[in-house]
């Protein structure tokens, strides 16, 4: 990643040309320059996919923000000044830039994949790997709302992180052995490898679901007929594009839910870690090695 400088873009219908003010960065962009991410991009290519900033410009069709306002939302390029987003939400509020980073991306993932996908209930079991990232961070205080008994899986170095946020139990990641299998309701999976075939194996058999939300371990496989006979649960996968793109319902009800979750206080304002966009690369390199903790962002 290096910096150089390019036109402001254009906005189309639809969309809106934000002056970034803080840009989150997500395993997404270390699979993105690595090559593994669905469709590329292939490089050279403009970083980063989500931010938080002000409006300047607004393309036929769009309605509820005007120029001045507030978003935070996804698109391509978040990795500088200008950005232009086609999925977008105001900025709560009484909230910095920085403060909305993940709401459209780790906080809809994580309702999205728990309630829309998941049901978790009072009384559930969910394991959660992942814990101390973006995304399982919000999972932990989700799941705890809703009654569930969290189960979460990190490094040890962040266990005190992810007990403070109400986990029942924190476990080492690499060391799911001392969860017993068949006891866990929902898996929220984004480790992938190993990890991923014991949470199908740790999951409730018949009603017990794994959700499958990222592989940063690298590729994993499981038969159909493992499924069949061995392990027989529900594998879910959950990407957000397609959530939103494809069930834009659902996503309308899990944005309206996060809105009541802020409004109880169970989403607060987020307190990211942010850095200088030069310092973008040391960034993606800590965050691939599993060093990070909570939410990243950088600032242009």
């Amino acid at each position: 990643m290096r910096l150089v400088d390019v036109g402001v873009p254009g906005v189309g219908d639809g969309e809106v040309l934000v002056r970034v003010g803080a840009a989150g960065v997500n395993f997404a962009d270390v699979m993105r320059a690595r090559g593994t991410y669905d469709g590329g991009p292939v490089a050279p290519y403009l970083a980063g996919f989500e931010a938080a900033g002000e409006v300047v410009a607004v393309g036929r069709g769009v309605s509820g923000v005007g120029v001045g306002d507030h978003v935070v939302g996804t698109g391509d390029g978040a990795f500088a000044e200008y950005m232009v987003m086609g999925d977008f939400v105001p900025v709560p509020v009484g909230w910095r830039d920085e403060e909305a980073l993940g709401l459209v991306l780790n906080w809809a993932t994580a309702l999205g994949a728990l309630r829309s996908l998941g049901r978790v209930k009072a009384g559930d079991t969910v394991l959660i790997n992942a814990a101390a990232g973006g995304v399982g961070q919000a999972a932990v205080r989700i799941a705890k709302y809703y009654g569930a008994t969290v189960i979460a899986s990190a490094s040890a170095s962040k266990h005190d992180v992810v007990r403070g946020l109400g986990a029942d139990r924190v476990v080492e990641t690499a060391d799911l052995a001392a969860v017993a299998s068949g006891s866990v309701d929902v898996v929220l999976e984004s480790v992938g490898g190993e990890t991923f075939r014991r949470s199908v194996e740790l999951a409730c058999r018949v009603t017990g679901k794994v959700i499958v939300i990222g592989l940063a371990a690298g590729e994993a496989s499981i038969s159909n007929w493992e499924l069949n006979f061995r392990h027989p649960v529900q594998v879910i996968g959950h990407h957000l594009t397609t959530f939103i793109q494809q069930a834009p319902e659902l996503f309308a009800d899990v944005m309206a839910e996060l809105g009541r979750l802020i409004d109880a206080g169970v989403y607060p304002p987020g307190t990211p870690t942010v850095y200088d966009l030069a310092d973008g690369p040391k960034v993606l390199a800590e965050l691939e090695a599993g060093v990070t903790v909570g939410k990243l962002a950088l600032r242009p």
